[in-house]
């Protein structure tokens, strides 16, 4: 007796494929659909996995690929046009900073962060939004509140839009390579194995919610520059020797001001064999099941 259409859902756009394919995924659904939703980091993690060998694709330091690069906002326009004239709402992408308790100033900046981008997506013409942290919803929700009075926007046709193959593919995007920006993707990339080694699948990291896909960012880079043999902008040729000096660099410090018993040095075994250009993992925590799996006879659900 349950009327047609009361159990829908939201798709999370997040892989460049699905990018070309919007309009087929809410047709299938059709009155199941609640929308669309902007996956941010597993978008810029699709893209440069999907064309990790093509050097007219290798991206700047991951600071740089920001939501208003071209192929980002052109995903963005693309996605608010689709399901704006399907009748359908399309959802913003998450705002991964947590609040900073001990340092006021560092914490006003990145909450200054957090609604400069929330007012970039009610003024793009998002219906709603998500965010990592519940301390960030009062945010959002002032910024949507003020901006967006009425229920949702599916007013906002974007008929001023025409978004073709070219722009999803648009990859001038401003910014360099730095061995800051390399150190970092190392530190994110160690910080989320080895949390995920321990059994913790987010982790906060510089005051950011990691997840799988920034991780996954963080080491689709790596590889990519090394594979590409870029330079930084200080001038070094970033190639596998450097790559994994770095990593042992970065290993050996994240290990010494951990507690006793970490795996940082485990999940530098593992990550070390993504970030040479050779192997590629589909996905990074494929690599590191066996550490938390582990097969034997059948138990009886009672003693489970």
């Amino acid at each position: 007796g349950m009327p047609r259409g009361t159990i829908r859902g939201t798709v999370l756009i997040e892989t460049i494929l699905a990018a070309f394919e919007m309009n087929e995924i809410i047709y299938e659904l059709r009155d199941h659909s609640s929308g669309l939703n902007c996956g941010r980091w597993d978008y810029i993690f699709s893209v440069i996995k999907k064309f990790r060998n093509n050097p007219n694709f290798v991206l700047p330091d991951r600071s740089a690929v920001t939501m208003t690069v071209p192929f980002m906002e052109s995903y963005v326009k693309l996605l608010i046009q689709t399901c704006h004239k399907r009748g359908v709402h399309a959802m913003g992408g998450m705002a991964a900073q947590i609040p900073i308790k001990n340092d006021t100033a560092a914490n006003d900046k990145a909450m200054e962060g957090v609604r400069a981008d929330k007012l970039r997506e009610v003024r793009a013409g998002h219906d709603g939004t998500w965010v990592a942290h519940p301390a960030l919803a009062s945010i959002a929700t002032e910024i949507f509140d003020k901006h967006m009075p009425t229920p949702n926007q599916l007013f906002v046709r974007r008929e001023d839009v025409t978004i073709g193959q070219n722009d999803l593919l648009n990859m001038n995007v401003p910014g360099t390579i730095t061995e800051e920006g390399i150190k970092k993707n190392l530190n994110i990339g160690l910080g989320y194995m080895e949390a995920w080694i321990r059994g913790v699948g987010c982790v906060p990291i510089n005051y950011l919610m990691e997840d799988a896909a920034t991780a996954e960012v963080s080491r689709s880079q790596l590889w990519q520059w090394v594979k590409h043999g870029v330079n930084t902008a200080e001038g070094k040729r970033v190639d596998k020797s450097y790559a994994l000096k770095l990593l042992k660099e970065s290993a050996d410090q994240l290990a010494a001001s951990a507690p006793k018993g970490n795996k940082y040095h485990l999940a530098a075994q593992y990550f070390s064999s993504q970030v040479t250009g050779e192997d590629y993992a589909d996905f990074l925590t494929t690599l590191l099941y066996n550490e938390i799996t582990q097969a034997g006879p059948p138990s009886p659900a009672s003693k489970l």
